[in-house]
């Protein structure tokens, strides 16, 4: 799940976000799923309402979620409260790094509720994003 401004990856401040499109990410993300062997869904929205719909949904879909808030991590409690009440393991995951950057920034009211969180790896946020998911998931089954 992607959070606001996602869907402009590639045009929006590529100093900060690189050249690579929402796509090219999708894309990436995809195959490294198939490698682990693992079934993925990608949804983004730049509405805070549509992403605590699309948890809730993922209550009946879904084994966990990987997530990046954007914006919304550093203020939304309404997304806070949406992970923590699907019960569902959730890794909050940043292609910057958030804590070297603005202040506001450093803080995530998100990640007490998340599984884990990676910041700052680029698109391979994503990619240890998914592969500690599904690590995880293996050691339940266990």
């Amino acid at each position: 799940m992607n959070g606001p401004n996602l869907d402009l990856l590639g045009a929006r401040e590529p100093e900060v976000y690189g050249h690579r499109t929402l796509a090219d990410l999708e894309a990436m993300v995809a195959m490294r799923a198939a490698e682990l062997g693992v079934e993925i869904a990608f949804f983004q929205s730049n509405h805070e309402g549509a992403l605590i719909d699309r948890l809730h949904a993922a209550m009946g879909e879904s084994d966990g979620v990987v997530f990046n808030p954007a914006a919304y991590t550093h203020y939304s409690y309404a997304l806070r409260d949406a992970i923590a009440a699907t019960g569902l393991p959730v890794v909050e995951v940043h292609l910057s790094d958030i804590t070297g950057r603005e202040p506001f920034r450093a803080v995530s009211v998100t990640a007490p509720v998340c599984l884990a969180q990676f910041s700052g790896l680029g698109f391979g946020s994503y990619t240890a994003g998914l592969e500690a998911l599904v690590s995880h998931l293996e050691k339940e089954r266990l």
